[in-house]
């Protein structure tokens, strides 16, 4: 199968392992990180996939997003990974071909109002024209509320990042930047069975205020099972140095566990 200025099915599987084995290898360093700490120890796993396909006597389109994420808790520190991988096809053109990856770690987020993070990010992106992205750094967050069915943590710091990026049809840029992150985390339950979440991004450069990134994601679960909930998910991205941005309001299930 062959799709006008798109990855071959290879590729695509490529990407789609690729994705599964940074998952697992991120979730093996967070477990060995905390393994030497004798308090008692909560992981959680999630898993989602959503999409969209839309098919009509003239055209036929489809958008799949894929999300894992896995956290292990301890009193005073907590490491986070994730994964995810969204693929998108449009009259036989290659829309989207998103691939992301991180791993942070908070320090104090469960004890105290005020902690601490530190982070490191791999992205690239087709539909914002990353070829690849690397950000590091850390700073300090504020709990404002966080208990078991309301949370609310705004946070704010510094990253260092270093990209490379497809300006246009035949140019590629390869620059260094550092960058305020602040970021907005809600979560609320709602009788244990709707969940409203977010996380957003907001991060200038420090060199240049109008090289910026926004990266924003809400999601709305509905819980059918202890353990499975019908997902409404809505993404946006945008990069002003590429003059590029998506957005993407996708459906589909979350399976996630706590153990």
């Amino acid at each position: 199968m062959h799709f006008t200025n798109a990855i071959n099915f290879h590729q695509v599987l490529k990407r789609y392992i690729s994705t599964i084995f940074c998952f697992i290898c991120i979730t093996s360093i967070s477990q060995n990180l905390l393994a030497q700490f004798n308090d008692s120890v909560h992981y959680y796993s999630r898993f989602a996939t959503t999409g969209i396909v839309n098919r009509t006597n003239q055209s036929k389109s489809f958008v799949l997003n894929n999300a894992f994420a896995f956290s292990v808790n301890k009193k005073t520190v907590s490491l986070n990974s994730s994964a995810s991988w969204i693929y998108g096809v449009q009259d036989k053109r290659l829309t989207n071909n998103d691939f992301a990856t991180g791993l942070n770690v908070d320090l104090y987020k469960n004890t105290r109002k005020l902690y601490y993070w530190g982070l490191v990010n791999l992205t690239s992106s087709y539909s914002l024209n990353i070829n690849q992205q690397f950000q590091g750094g850390g700073g300090a967050g504020y709990n404002f509320v966080n208990k078991p069915k309301i949370e609310v943590v705004i946070s704010d710091g510094l990253l260092y990042e270093r990209s490379s990026l497809k300006i246009d049809s035949v140019t590629n840029e390869n620059y260094q930047t550092i960058r305020n992150s602040l970021r907005l985390r809600h979560r609320w339950v709602i009788n244990n069975i709707i969940t409203w979440d977010g996380m957003h991004f907001w991060q200038p450069s420090l060199l240049k205020f109008d090289d910026y990134i926004i990266r924003s994601t809400s999601n709305i679960s509905i819980k059918l099972r202890k353990w499975l909930s019908f997902t409404s998910s809505l993404t946006y991205n945008k990069v002003s140095r590429t003059n590029r941005e998506n957005l993407l309001l996708s459906f589909g299930i979350t399976a996630e566990t706590y153990f």
